[in-house]
């Protein structure tokens, strides 16, 4: 029986490892997919990041996010 008390913490943090990064996954896909129809949200992100983009940059940014395929499970 001692065994049941090292055994199950073990698989459920596992699991719950397992879960966590499908969900970040999925969530990170889903926070991509929102930026690319939204100009906005690439203008704040690039701003966090250093950079201010022009209207020509923002718009090849917009054209690479939109061409590029995002794998689906």
């Amino acid at each position: 029986m001692a065994w049941y008390n090292i055994v199950i913490p073990i698989v459920t943090l596992i699991v719950g490892a397992v879960g966590g990064f499908f969900v970040g996954v999925f969530y990170l896909r889903k926070q991509l997919e929102k930026m690319q129809n939204d100009p906005e949200m690439i203008q704040r992100m690039a701003k966090q990041m250093g950079y201010n983009l022009n209207k020509q940059q923002m718009t090849r940014a917009q054209n690479m996010m939109k061409n590029q395929k995002l794998p689906r499970k």
